[in-house]
């Protein structure tokens, strides 16, 4: 290959495809009318995902596993909460169910029901991805 590589403030054209470690596919582009457009560095790509992108071409493809750490870190205890289940009123609830709450400056802020009892409910607000390594294959189009 004998063009741009990508570098801190290139602009990358590309085809991705997320995948958890059984194979099981979170994200692509391969489906969509366009592929993903962004300038490294500006925060649309996580650490590890724009790590695994330096140095690559226009046409080359590349696979990488990128770790909680690059990716979407940890799951934090402190972001489960218990809450009455009273506050739920009649609502069907289920485990694994993702509901919408608003944080302090009204921003969405989604949750998986974790635990159901007559008194509780736990909620999870950890990045449903957190702790896992995520495995990041991508097809370079265009680097400028």
């Amino acid at each position: 290959m004998t063009g741009k590589s990508i570098s801190k403030d290139s602009r990358v054209t590309l085809h991705f495809t997320l995948k958890l470690a059984d194979g099981a596919v979170v994200d692509s582009t391969l489906e969509r009318e366009q592929p993903g457009s962004f300038v490294m560095g500006d925060g649309t790509l996580l650490p590890g995902f724009e790590q695994a992108l330096l140095g690559l071409q226009a046409g080359e493809k590349h696979q990488a596993v990128v770790t909680p750490e690059g990716a979407f870190g940890q799951p934090n205890p402190n972001n489960v909460q218990t809450m009455p289940r009273k506050q739920f009123k009649d609502m069907e609830l289920e485990l694994g169910l993702m509901l919408s709450f608003a944080d302090a400056n009204k921003a969405e802020l989604p949750g998986v029901v974790r635990r159901i009892t007559d008194e509780v409910v736990e909620i999870d607000f950890n990045h449903p991805l957190a702790g896992q390594d995520i495995i990041f294959e991508v097809e370079i189009l265009e680097v400028a």
